[in-house]
Formats: C-alpha cells, sequence, structure tokens
C-alpha cells in the first residue's frame, strides 16, 4: 500500500514541480527470443556457519522461465558455469539478444561509445562457442529497466526460497534444492498472465536455436 501510495505521489511532485515524467512503454517477447541474466545476493547456513553467497538467474523473456544456482562467489568461474547449467537445462539458446549488466565477468572495460563494450576473453569464448547475442545495458541505475524482468525474478525467488535462510551442508545440496524450485516455479502465473510459466515454456522450447557444438 505504501509502495502503490508513493508511486502515484511521485508523478504528481514531479509535475507540480515541472518535470515531465518519463515513459517507458512495456515490450512484447517474441517467443525465444531474448533473455537477461544477473546475479543477487543470498545469505544461507552453510555447514552452521552463515554464508553470503551469489544466485545466478538466467531468465527467458517471454515464458518468464528462469534457470538458477547458487555460487560461493560471483566471478568469472560462476559466471560462465551458470551459463552452460541454464543452458543445458533449458536445452537451447535464445535467438536473439541476452541482456546483461557490466559485469566485471564479461565486460573488461566500457568504451563510452554507445553499447560497445570490450569483453572479458573466456567470455567472449563461452560467447562465441554458444552463440549468444550479447547486449550490455545502460552502467548504473538508468539501465535497471532495460533487464527489470530478472531483476525481479531474483527478488521473488529470493523471498520466496531463502526465507526463512536454508540451512544445508554443502552448496551442492541448495543447487539440488534449488533445481526443484525452478521446476515448481512453472506452475506459477506471472502477474495476471491467463497461463503458467511452464505452460508458456513449453510452447517456447521449440523456438529456441539449439546449441553451436561445432567448436
Amino acid at each position: 500500500m505504501v509502495r502503490a501510495y508513493v508511486a502515484d505521489r511521485r508523478k504528481l511532485v514531479h509535475l507540480l514541480a515541472g518535470r515531465t515524467p518519463e515513459v517507458l512503454i512495456p515490450q512484447p517477447h517474441i517467443p525465444g527470443a531474448e533473455a537477461e541474466v544477473d546475479f543477487g545476493d543470498v545469505h544461507i547456513v552453510l555447514a552452521g556457519v552463515p554464508t553470503r553467497c551469489y544466485l545466478f538467474s538466467f531468465r527467458l523473456s517471454h515464458s518468464g522461465k528462469a534457470v538458477h544456482r547458487v555460487f560461493a562467489s560471483c566471478g568469472k568461474e560462476a559466471f560462465i558455469e551458470g551459463h552452460v547449467h541454464a543452458l543445458t537445462t533449458l536445452g537451447g539458446v535464445p535467438r536473439g539478444r541476452v541482456r546483461y549488466d557490466n559485469l566485471k565477468a564479461a565486460v573488461s572495460r566500457v568504451t563510452g561509445l554507445g553499447r560497445m563494450r570490450v569483453e572479458a576473453e573466456r567470455w567472449t569464448a563461452l560467447r562465441s562457442h554458444w552463440g549468444i547475442d550479447a547486449f550490455y545495458c545502460q552502467p548504473g541505475i538508468e539501465g535497471a529497466h532495460e533487464k527489470g524482468g530478472v531483476e525481479g525474478q531474483v527478488g521473488y525467488f529470493r523471498r520466496n526460497h531463502f526465507v526463512p535462510v536454508p540451512q544445508v551442508n554443502s552448496l551442492a545440496e541448495l543447487n539440488a534444492m534449488v533445481d526443484q524450485w525452478d521446476i515448481d516455479d512453472e506452475a506459477r502465473r506471472i502477474s495476471s498472465r491467463p497461463h503458467t510459466i511452464g505452460e508458456y515454456f513449453r510452447a517456447e522450447l521449440p523456438r529456441l536455436r539449439g546449441p553451436d557444438r561445432s567448436c
């Protein structure tokens, strides 16, 4: 209720101050065309020790089907392993863009020339191998709306599966639980959509491109 009030009140305050409100137009997503990737921190009790870990999320934009993996860090190894796990689990690669923050695991340098980036060498090799068309969002808060689907997904997953804090003996044990949560999530409906995530994903799956393993 407070969030709804603040959202409406903010618009009025901006109008009274003479500021033109920013207009964002929701974009429809073609089945099998796009995805978004992000990391989010999560807290667990690992072998009796409170531990901060990192949740990798790969989310298909059309169906909302997401694959997650928990890692001890959000470095290059986790970034690459997360992609391999997600694409193998999904059974294909989006035919269009996959949206990213300017993560150090992927981007060595932001050039300042539009969307051009200097990519990390290992990431370029993996991206080329799988045929991923990477799209890098604007740096900072300005780019948050460009991949809002996966940011919302990370928040939803954290609130619904990491509260209360999971207690596990290993990350392998936790990731087995995460795999099951991903399967269970297919029964969920996003907002007022008429079909479940799983129903949309089953229609989207044939439109994914098969992974290129020629190299």
